[in-house]
């Protein structure tokens, strides 16, 4: 199946939509130019409109627009994907803890629902939907633990990390394994501040591990070739 939209149907959204399941499910590769008379045509729109898609994914940190050069698939450097985990490992672990002691009943239920959203994400096929969820769920600890400030930083971290491990992770059938955040919320429930902390630490330090940072060639399949499912 085609990820094609029709010329009748085909919006700015849609076309966020779709290049972005295409870059989770690693079909874009990093650093692929997005021309827009190629993604216009492709899509049956106008150049306009790709235009719109295409500064809207520049927002989300998912493209990259470069003065006189056009659009890219957003490729983090090595160096700045490890200072996002690296700062992930800093501070997350003692937000894990700060929920620990904090969660209340409505808390938990509230992460066991965000699981269950992230379980059905992925029954249906969707990895972008699935990855966005599990970065959510960090961001929903860090709620909880009432760090407003710690919470802002949070936020930034885990979009960063979400796009590289969108574009750099190895493993993408553990994208499968919710056993961390299963572990994470059980932490919660019997008020373990010290195991939340730890499980949040060797979290993190497996979602490092699975990441492939080396410098690769450039994918030379065209955009059309790309974006067939």
């Amino acid at each position: 199946m085609q990820i094609f939209a029709s010329p009748q149907t085909s919006t700015a959204e849609d076309i966020v939509a779709e290049l972005t399941e295409a870059v989770h499910e690693h079909r874009l590769q990093p650093g692929m130019k997005l021309r827009e008379d190629e993604v216009a045509e492709i899509f049956g729109v106008s150049r306009t409109v790709v235009r719109q898609a295409l500064r809207a994914m520049s927002h989300e940190g998912l493209v990259a627009i470069e003065r006189n050069r056009g659009a890219f698939v957003a490729k983090p450097t090595i160096k700045e994907a490890r200072e996002v985990f690296e700062a992930r490992t800093l501070l997350e672990p003692q937000t894990a803890r700060a929920a620990a002691e904090r969660a209340t009943s409505e808390d938990i239920a509230a992460l066991e629902r965000h699981i269950e959203n992230e379980h059905a994400a992925i029954d249906m096929g969707n990895a972008g939907l699935a990855l966005k969820l599990s970065g959510l769920f960090h961001l929903e600890i860090a709620r909880i633990a009432n760090q407003r400030t710690i919470e802002a930083f949070a936020q930034q971290l885990v979009s960063r990390s979400s796009l590289v491990i969108a574009l750099y992770w190895q493993r993408r059938g553990a994208l499968c394994e919710s056993h961390a955040h299963h572990a994470l919320m059980n932490a919660f429930r019997r008020q373990d501040p010290d195991s939340a902390e730890e499980l949040m630490k060797g979290h993190l330090l497996d979602l490092i591990s699975q990441l492939d940072l080396r410098d690769k060639p450039s994918e030379s399949a065209s955009l059309k070739d790309a974006l067939k499912k």
